[in-house]
Order: C-alpha cells, then sequence, then structure tokens
C-alpha cells in the first residue's frame, strides 16, 4: 500500500510519504502565512504523474536491458476554478539512452501504457472520503 499524510499547523508543514514500510518526509515548508502548504495539490498531481513516469521508464528499460541515462518530464495541468477539477491534464517526456531511436521511442510509447498513475487517472478513480474527526479547540 501506497500512504502519503500531511500534518500542518501554524508554520509547521510536514509531509510523509510512504510504500509498504518504506517511509520518508518531503521539504515543503509551508505558505508565506504560516498556514498550510507551499505547494498546491495541482502541483503535487503533476509531480506525481512526472514522477511515476521517470521511475517506470527507467524500471521498463531494465526489463529491455535498455541503458537510459537521462529522462525528463515535464506535466502540466489547466484548473479554471477552485473546486473544478483539470479540464487538461499532459506530460512531455525526453529520454536518452544507448540504444537505437526506434527501441528508445518503443520504450516511450509502452511506459505510457503502463505508468500506474496515468492509467489510474485515465480510469476515473472515484476518490471516498472515508473517515474523520472534528476536534474543537478553545
Amino acid at each position: 500500500m501506497i500512504r502519503a499524510s500531511v500534518d500542518s499547523q501554524f508554520q509547521q508543514h510536514r509531509v510523509t510519504v510512504a510504500t509498504g514500510a518504506s517511509s520518508h518526509s518531503l521539504d515543503i515548508p509551508p505558505r508565506d502565512s504560516g498556514w498550510g502548504s507551499s505547494t498546491n495539490g495541482g502541483e503535487l498531481l503533476c509531480l506525481a504523474l512526472a514522477t511515476c513516469y521517470c521511475n517506470d521508464i527507467y524500471r521498463e528499460a531494465a526489463k529491455r536491458s535498455v541503458e537510459v541515462r537521462r529522462v525528463e518530464v515535464q506535466a502540466q495541468a489547466d484548473f479554471e476554478a477552485e473546486g473544478l477539477p483539470a479540464r487538461h491534464l499532459s506530460y512531455r517526456v525526453s529520454v536518452w539512452a544507448a540504444a537505437p531511436e526506434a527501441a528508445i521511442r518503443e520504450l516511450i510509447e509502452h511506459t505510457d501504457r503502463v505508468a500506474e498513475i496515468h492509467n489510474t487517472l485515465r480510469l476515473g478513480l472515484p476518490v471516498a472520503l472515508e473517515s474523520f474527526t472534528a476536534h474543537a479547540v478553545t
């Protein structure tokens, strides 16, 4: 299971991500106001898309014995207004590898078909609020 958590207070913003038993923190400071995250969800969504594709290129290249030397992924999303879903999500990829150009092109296209974050978004998986707790403070 993959997990992410945020613990946010005034001037403190802690982010932890985990896969199985392996976890680590990400350094994302609070906003200038001191409340919330200096990085917004749309930026993190684009980062998730880019990170997934980057990691999957290396994974799929290893299966083909292709030596990838560099991967560049740029993802972008257009959000029209607060509360609305993105209306456009896309990404661009450059891959440098010790392989024929045709093999690199096939690797790029194959990875687009098997990248898990991409396929999750393409499926339109529902997001469920499983539980919540409200704490009144004085």
